[in-house]
């Protein structure tokens, strides 16, 4: 799958980046992916998720491939190809945009209308070292059509739980697009979202990928889910959603 040099790993990262899998058979494997930990790259020294595959390395040398990234602050479902030609596949699946990913994300209030689908083009803007996306005009020069989905599952006075769902795959997406129509998510300090609630703290960018359903190197339609982590779970209770 790849040439690059092996990442020597801790028994404690192979036991952890383990306990991460939720599916795995002979062409894919899929993770629940800890909020925290880089897909890949980075500027943070720590070990990344893609180092980490590192842990499933076949006596050939060969190790899984990942095919799509989470930002490193979102938690849930990632996938990975064990095999080049399952890799291939999958990489022309995405671009064919027949992935569908599902994702839970808390607010501070409830999008009105509850329901709707977001189209409002994005272009990537160096700031310093960091990278952000912007809402431009679809004729501004670097625009990428981006389209997102929302629905509203509960809402209280104290925030909001959506259903988000990316139809494009820019950076950022689903985070710049909810910040554009006035509701940035909550932890979201890039995008302008609450660091606090009414119940504490945001403990994090509370963006959680949920559900990905993909087309299978071997045929058929393969769904993958992962159930929130406990610091999601935890907030949403507390907020009453």
């Amino acid at each position: 799958m790849t040439d690059r040099q092996p990442v020597a790993l801790s028994e404690d990262e192979i036991a952890a980046v383990r306990s991460w899998v939720i599916h795995e058979d002979a062409h894919v494997i899929a993770f629940s992916k800890p909020s925290g930990l880089s897909s890949q790259g980075g500027r943070i020294k720590a070990h990344t998720l893609d180092d980490l595959l590192w842990a499933f390395a076949r006596s050939n040398g060969k190790r899984p491939e990942l095919v799509h990234r989470l930002d490193r602050d979102t938690s849930g479902v990632i996938l990975a190809a064990k095999t080049k030609p399952a890799a291939s596949f999958l990489g022309k699946a995405l671009q064919m945009r027949r992935f569908r990913k599902q994702y839970l994300a808390l607010l501070s209030a409830a999008p009105e209308p509850k329901a709707a689908t977001i189209d409002a083009p994005l272009r990537r803007e160096e700031i310093g070292r960091e990278s952000y996306m912007r809402v431009v005009a679809f004729d501004a020069p670097g625009a990428q059509g981006s389209q997102s989905r929302y629905r509203t599952l509960a809402a209280g006075p104290e925030g909001a739980v959506v259903e988000l769902e990316p139809l494009t795959g820019r950076m950022h997406q689903l985070r710049v697009h909810m910040a554009h129509i006035g509701r940035p998510l909550i932890g979201d300090v890039r995008y302008g979202g609450a660091l606090t609630t009414p119940v504490g703290p945001a403990p994090r960018l509370m963006l959680h990928a949920a559900k990905l359903s993909f087309p299978h190197p071997e045929g058929g339609t393969t769904t993958v889910e992962a159930p929130p982590p406990e610091d999601f779970a935890t907030l949403r209770t507390a907020l009453g959603l």
